[in-house]
């Protein structure tokens, strides 16, 4: 954690209050401002969008439940409104959506382990999580909706580089959830004509993101263990690879996402990535020399659901979107030993 977590904790009491939220039946104050509303905004990812939308000057709202989200996290983001809330709950949506533009849904439980030890709660904060969100869009009258969607829809299927084309193959619960909310998401756009991007996400890593849980991801714990001398752990043999993302690259995705033409991009799902690929024990060594262990890893069986190799195309969204990763894996790794070293300072 940040040293400046430590000394100020945000709670819901400290951020503007739900009830200062504008009247959505004004439509010329509709018309004049684009109004964001970000799902899971206390976590890794939503945290990440919500301060590069506040940095635009805009109007932003978040809501988190805090099941994985930290209030910590809050800190920096005081000119976003902010609703403690659990998108399970119907009237947590509708209220989140209240004269809202834009939604970056970005809220899940996001683990393959945690998934297989509880899929019944994966699919309540996922499945169900994004139709309520869905429902309550469209009654508000949202115009558009950019829904994180996750890698882990193509499955263990051995072509590389996973392409948007391919017919998905999950093998774990979480992959289910995820690929189900892309499919509630098209629906909505085709029968409703609510306008809907997925953003399959590969292995996003970097700042905010927790690495103190058992299901946090690889580079966290990582990163955690090794700056504080620890042996870090590889489930499998450290040769499966993965496309890891820093979380810069996804935000920029999402923003460009959200800016354009409906036409080019409703009811698309697109790749969100660098295009290419490093395995574990490669990753390992990059971040030995990053954080001065001088140690070696432990060795562990593979966990179930994991898939042994990770690589996207991004053809599309250099088409689509116009984008392309604006930082590679080594800077980011950087970047993230740099703010984990910080916290651990602090």
């Amino acid at each position: 954690m940040p040293p400046e977590a430590r000394d100020s904790i945000l709670t819901g009491a400290d951020l503007a209050p739900v009830d200062t939220v504008r009247d959505p039946r004004n439509l010329f104050w509709r018309k004049n401002l684009a109004n964001y509303l970000v799902t899971g905004a206390a976590g890794f990812i939503g945290r990440s969008i919500a301060s590069a939308l506040l940095a635009k000057g805009e109007t932003v709202r978040g809501i988190d439940s805090f099941i994985t989200g930290k209030r910590a996290n809050l800190i920096g983001l005081e000119g976003m409104e902010f609703i403690e809330g659990d998108l399970a709950d119907p009237a947590a949506c509708a209220r989140a959506c209240a004269g809202i533009e834009i939604i970056f849904h970005e809220a899940a439980l996001a683990s393959v382990p945690r998934s297989v030890a509880d899929p019944v709660a994966t699919n309540v904060n996922c499945v169900d999580a994004t139709l309520n969100l869905l429902v309550a869009a469209r009654a508000a009258g949202v115009r558009r909706v950019i829904y994180a969607g996750s890698s882990s829809a193509y499955g263990d299927t051995p072509t590389l580089p996973k392409h948007e084309g391919m017919i998905p193959n999950p093998i774990s619960p979480y992959a289910v959830a995820k690929l189900a909310g892309e499919h509630y998401l098209r629906a909505f756009t085709r029968v409703y004509g609510l306008e809907t991007v997925v953003l399959r996400y590969f292995n996003v890593f970097g700042p905010y993101q927790d690495p103190t849980s058992h299901y946090s991801g690889v580079l966290a714990v990582f990163c955690r263990r090794m700056l504080a001398g620890e042996q870090p752990t590889i489930f499998g043999d450290g040769e499966q690879s993965r496309d890891f993302t820093y979380i810069d690259n996804v935000v920029h995705a999402n923003l460009l996402a959200a800016a354009a033409p409906a036409e080019k991009v409703s009811g698309q799902m697109i790749n969100t990535a660098t295009g290419s690929r490093i395995t574990l024990n490669e990753t390992f060594r990059v971040l030995r020399e990053l954080t001065g262990y001088e140690g070696e890893p432990a060795y562990a069986t593979g966990r179930a659901g994991d898939i042994r190799d990770s690589l996207a195309d991004i053809r599309l969204a250099g088409e689509l979107l116009g984008y392309r990763p604006v930082v590679d894996f080594r800077e980011g790794l950087g970047r993230t030993v740099a703010w984990y070293k910080q916290g651990e300072q602090g």
